[in-house]
C-alpha cells in the first residue's frame, strides 16, 4: 500500500476493535503546523455481529440452563480474523480522504495543510515560505538588531564610569544574601568588601588570615 507511506508518521490509529462501539477511524496531522483532521468513523460490522449473536447465543443458553461459552467464542474468533483486512481496507479509504485535506510537498514530501501550503509555488511553506511574511521578518529582525546595537553602544558608554578594580562580592558573608556588587548588604547592612589594613604595616590583611602577609603581624 504506497500511500500509507507518506502518512507513516503522521496519523494516530483510533479504531475500536471490540464492542458495539467497535470501528475504523484515523486521524491525520500537518507535518508543519500538527493540525489534525480525522476521518469519518467507519463500524466494524462483523464485530458488531458478533457481538449481538454472543448475546443471542448466551440468552438461549440461559433459558436452556446451559452454557453456550463455545459458540460465542467461535463468533468472536470469526471477528477477530476478519478486523485485520477489514481495518487495511478502511485505511486506504481514510487516505484517500485525507489526500483532499493536505498536500504533498513535491521537495519534502510532506503532506501538509492548506494554511501551510504555497499554492503558487506547489510546496510547503517550509521549502517555499510566504514572501511578504519573510519581508516582515527579515524588517523586524533588522529593526531588534539595530535595537540592539544601539543598546549596547549605551552600556559601552555607562560602563565608562565602572571601576573594575573596586572590591566586590556578590555574596554576604555574614547572612549569605544576593548582593549583585553593593557596597551594603540588603539583607543585614553590612559593609561589603572591606579590606581590612594591618595595624604595623598598612599591608590589606585577606579574610580569615591569622597573620599578616605584609610583615607577620599576628591579627
Amino acid at each position: 500500500m504506497s500511500s500509507e507511506i507518506y502518512f507513516s508518521n503522521n496519523y494516530r490509529d483510533l479504531c475500536e476493535r471490540s464492542g458495539t462501539g467497535a470501528g475504523f477511524q484515523f486521524e491525520f496531522s500537518c507535518s508543519r503546523c500538527y493540525d489534525t483532521w480525522r476521518s469519518p468513523f467507519e463500524p466494524y460490522a462483523g464485530e458488531r455481529a458478533a457481538t449481538w449473536l454472543g448475546k443471542g447465543v448466551d440468552m438461549a443458553w440461559s433459558l436452556l440452563g446451559r452454557a453456550g461459552g463455545g459458540l460465542t467464542s467461535a463468533a468472536d474468533g470469526l471477528a477477530g480474523a476478519g478486523w485485520g483486512p477489514a481495518r487495511d481496507k478502511a485505511f486506504e479509504r481514510a487516505i484517500g480522504n485525507a489526500q483532499g485535506h493536505f498536500n504533498r510537498c513535491a521537495r519534502c514530501t510532506h503532506y501538509v495543510c492548506g494554511r501551510c501550503w504555497n499554492a503558487a509555488q506547489g510546496l510547503c511553506l517550509n521549502c517555499a515560505p510566504d514572501t511578504a511574511a519573510e519581508a516582515m521578518a527579515a524588517q523586524q529582525r533588522g529593526l531588534n538588531d539595530m535595537a540592539s546595537q544601539r543598546a549596547y553602544a549605551v552600556g559601552q558608554q555607562a560602563g565608562q564610569g565602572y571601576d573594575p578594580t573596586t572590591p566586590r562580592q556578590l555574596v554576604c558573608p555574614q547572612c549569605r544574601t544576593e548582593t549583585r556588587g553593593a557596597a551594603f548588604c540588603s539583607g543585614c547592612g553590612y559593609h561589603l568588601a572591606q579590606s581590612t589594613a594591618c595595624a604595623s604595616c598598612s599591608a590589606v590583611v585577606p579574610d580569615g588570615a591569622a597573620f599578616c602577609p605584609g610583615c607577620g603581624t599576628r591579627r
